[in-house]
């Protein structure tokens, strides 16, 4: 094994990268958990107008009562950002 690959292994194992879609787009990041705000911040939603859904195969899991649970991340999640729904004017 040549050092180049040595040190990406000694990367990989310190800092692994965790590969997820938002809304169909491809996200990377080396955090061990996010939150769903975090999350949308990252691929460009905004969090005061929209809420986190992951999609678990057939099942979903929202976020919008939880904008701040934590999210262990793993390879291969999908998410999705909904609208919260008019805003009220008064």
């Amino acid at each position: 094994m040549s050092e180049s690959e040595k040190e990406q292994s000694h990367k990989g194992e310190d800092h692994p990268v965790f590969s997820y879609t938002v809304d169909g787009e491809a996200q990377t990041t080396t955090e061990h958990v996010m939150t769903p705000t975090t999350i949308m911040i990252k691929a460009g939603a905004d969090p005061n107008t929209h809420y986190l859904v992951q999609m678990m195969g057939t099942n979903k899991k929202s976020y919008k009562d939880n904008p701040n649970e934590e999210i262990h991340m793993h390879n291969h999640m999908v998410f999705f950002t909904n609208d919260v729904g008019p805003t009220p004017v008064s």
